[in-house]
């Protein structure tokens, strides 16, 4: 898709034009490991990833501006035996989420092989939607400057 009329009428829409770019281009179709992501309310999600086998010390967060990096990487072990079948995947990963602005990571936490991950968008109070009075100048403004006048002249 060429998304170049856009950049005409748009201002300020930099990373979306780029986010919706790299959509279109396609991703390398990388299943693992698994994982869910969840609306859990109006402003909070949660992404819980299946990462078996996995200890904490071997896994990384990276909380960037619009951007959660998760890896994971096992330390070597010895292994008693040889493998007749290896089914568990324990290979080094690295998974990338675009993140809206003003989502940021509250939590995260690992338990029974699975990563549990809570966001939250936090919008800051200045940049919230505000109810903004509007002024009339119709009769209750000059009931107002005749009672100023009445005063007066009492």
């Amino acid at each position: 898709m060429d998304f170049s009329p856009l950049f005409r009428t748009g201002i300020g829409f930099d990373r979306v034009f780029a986010a919706l770019d790299s959509a279109s281009r396609g991703q390398p179709l990388d299943h693992w490991p698994p994982y869910d992501i969840v609306a859990t309310g109006h402003e909070s999600y949660r992404i819980v990833m299946a990462v078996a086998g996995f200890e904490r010390d071997e896994l990384m967060l990276t909380d960037r501006p619009n951007l959660l990096v998760i890896s994971g990487a096992k330390k070597d072990q010895a292994c008693e035996g040889t493998f007749l079948h290896k089914g568990i995947a324990e290979r080094e990963f690295e998974r990338r989420f675009e993140l809206a602005d003003h989502v940021k990571v509250v939590n995260a936490s690992l338990s029974n092989g699975l990563l549990t991950i809570e966001l939250r968008r936090d919008v800051p109070d200045a940049l919230r939607p505000r109810r903004v009075e509007i002024q009339s100048e119709g009769p209750s403004n000059q009931s107002q400057a005749a009672r100023q006048i009445e005063s007066k002249a009492a």
